[in-house]
């Protein structure tokens, strides 16, 4: 029939249409994959369209045919064939729709093409209805045979090799629809392989709302529903359960899911999950961060990653939406409107659950946290803007409650009184910090203290610094004395007062005493009300850079200079008392020299440990003597 069709009068195909073909025919767009998408959508796109006709006219060829599309593969002829019974066309509707671009925009598209061939083809495939001459990229030759459904419509078969001319003609076609038969290149054996199309339908096509089967196959291939587009209502756990592990191979529960449909400012089906961990299983079929990106059921793309802000990546699941156009490509992902509108409903609705869910069932939060709370703080410090909404999400280890995770809200809620400020202490170690002697006079006066044990904490401390009005300072630099409502001039001098403890002679003598035994260590030596159980502690001198850019110096690996310290001692300690009492030169000169290497360890810094040992040795054989 074809050798027929051939023999007739060639028709040129328009400039705009050829200049198409010229850039497909000689493309090396890697991802060639996609012609079977476009053709599986045009197919579903002829049954819609049909469905749509038949609302006010049943009398159609075929009225009582079950919509079906069917991929036919042959290895010896080398041909692959799509099929549908949808509107199918008449051989002047051939002429118009496959002899043409539909839309008079790909001409200015189609002038800046070339310049970037693969990012042209990209944009090209999917727009002005130009999907079907994507199939020229694996064709030698195509032959579309077509009966339309209007009843005294004959079949027709349109031929083109895509070297400037098309034809078409009469052919035999009982049915209603569209066979699309493609002769595949030498270089595109590979489509005529089941395994091949299979693999291709079920990534790109999964989900396209018609039945799909392959060869003579009477099982379906694609996906029976759209779970996403399901009512949540019809839906039940293990639904979800096995949709989500089909998704990722991830065989834990999620901790959390999220179904949405929305319809406006724009039209959105999404189900979005949480993992149990960040780390993907050496299985896993989701290999990078993104969520997979659909345009009216058919996938765009396997891993957008412009769908949620980058502190949300670790979020698995898929987009569907009416209003994104089949071409947009990565490099027009963040310009899109559409998408640009989609990232703001999908990040709010995903802080909205988060928020609820943290102040629903805190202990299953907890759980959350602990795996993904690293990426909440990296919004906070990252993204300015994220800081007010992503707040609320914060957990953090409170010198008062163990083990337990508090939000800055349960901080606030039991504040004292009098209280004004929120404390808290950074170190590497949270017994140690539970321990601080930073924290002993806020501890006397039940004072809670935030406890921060991550590399990112004086990050995050530094982008909040307040909350609910109320200032969040390093209980390390700040006064601890019962707070009242006063001028910030009168609080600094009265901490400032506070720091020097009133400077009695046997103060006087204790500061000399250990300033001169530890010379050049310390920037000075005073004594401080601060201390209630310990000793000694180091802080800050004035005008030093604040410990929470020497941390994050150190984060960041920039060479500094450290700073010397201030040692405060607590005059009613008795071991300073007795150390001041002591006559042995060199024995009093190592405790002393204990006593700073004990802050030290206490402040989060390594002393030196050799020396250290050594002092402990000849300390215990004095004490055994």
């Amino acid at each position: 029939m074809a050798e027929n069709v051939k023999k007739t009068k060639p028709i040129a195909f328009k400039a705009e249409t050829q200049q198409l073909l010229d850039i497909l025919i000689n493309s090396i767009y890697s991802d060639k994959d996609v012609f079977l998408r476009e053709l599986v959508s045009n197919a579903s796109d002829a049954i819609t369209k049909l469905n749509f006709v038949m609302l006010t006219d049943h009398d159609v060829l075929d009225a009582d045919a079950a919509p079906e599309i069917r991929v036919k593969v042959d290895k010896d002829a080398k041909t692959l064939t799509v099929s549908d019974n949808g509107l199918g066309m008449t051989a002047d509707e051939m002429k118009e729709y496959l002899g043409t671009i539909a839309h008079s925009g790909a001409k200015a598209l189609l002038e800046s093409a070339g310049k970037d061939q693969a990012k042209s083809i990209n944009d090209l495939i999917g727009q002005f209805g130009v999907g079907f001459y994507a199939a020229f990229m694996v064709a030698d030759s195509i032959d579309v045979i077509s009966r339309s459904y209007k009843k005294d419509e004959p079949a027709a078969l349109w031929h083109s090799d895509g070297a400037g001319t098309f034809t078409v003609g009469p052919a035999e076609r009982e049915h209603r629809g569209t066979d699309i038969v493609i002769k595949l290149k030498e270089d595109a054996a590979e489509y005529a392989d089941d395994f091949k199309i299979r693999e291709i339908i079920r990534k790109h096509s999964n989900y396209i709302p018609y039945p799909i089967y392959l060869n003579e196959e009477t099982e379906q291939i694609n996906a029976a529903n759209v779970i996403w587009r399901s009512s949540a209502s019809e839906l039940k756990d293990e639904d979800y359960k096995t949709f989500y592990q089909n998704f990722t191979m991830d065989f834990n529960e999620p901790l959390k899911r999220l179904h949405l449909s929305i319809d406006a400012p724009v039209q959105m089906y999404a189900l979005l999950f949480i993992p149990v961990t960040a780390e993907r299983n050496m299985f896993s079929l989701r290999k990078e961060d993104g969520l997979q990106l659909y345009a009216r059921k058919v996938l765009i793309q396997d891993y957008c990653t412009d769908l949620l802000p980058r502190y949300y990546r670790f979020i698995q699941g898929v987009i569907d939406s009416e209003d994104i156009p089949l071409n947009v490509s990565r490099e027009t992902m963040q310009a899109n409107r559409v998408i640009v509108t989609l990232k703001k409903i999908l990040t709010g609705k995903v802080t909205d659950m988060l928020k609820k869910w943290g102040t629903d069932d805190p202990e299953g939060y907890a759980k959350f946290w602990t795996s993904f709370g690293d990426f909440i703080c990296e919004g906070i410090i990252t993204e300015q803007d994220a800081k007010d909404p992503l707040t609320p999400l914060l957990r953090f280890h409170t010198m008062n409650h163990g083990t337990e995770w508090r939000s800055l809200s349960d901080y606030f809620q039991e504040m004292k009184p009098e209280q004004k400020k929120i404390y808290y202490v950074l170190g590497d170690n949270l017994e140690t910090l539970r321990n601080s002697p930073h924290t002993e006079k806020l501890r006397k006066d039940g004072i809670d203290v935030l406890l921060l044990d991550k590399v990112y904490d004086p990050f995050v401390m530094t982008a909040l610094q307040k909350y609910q009005d109320c200032e969040i300072v390093n209980a390390a630099s700040e006064g601890d004395k019962k707070e009242e409502e006063k001028p910030a001039e009168d609080e600094d001098k009265e901490n400032k007062e506070s720091d020097k403890k009133e400077e009695t002679p046997e103060n006087k003598a204790l500061t000399d005493l250990f300033a001169a035994s530890l010379g050049d260590l310390v920037s000075a030596v005073r004594t401080t009300d601060r201390l209630v159980s310990s000793p000694a502690r180091l802080v800050e001198s004035e005008g030093a850079i604040p410990q929470e850019y020497q941390r994050i110096y150190k984060a960041m690996q920039q060479e500094y200079t450290a700073p010397k310290k201030v040692l405060e001692l607590n005059p009613e300690h008795p071991l300073i008392q007795k150390v001041s009492g002591c006559q042995d030169e060199e024995l009093r000169n190592q405790i002393i020299a204990q006593i700073y290497d004990d802050a030290m360890i206490m402040d989060g810094e390594a002393p030196d440990q050799v020396a250290m040992l050594e002092r402990l040795q000849n300390l215990m054989l004095k004490l055994l003597n």
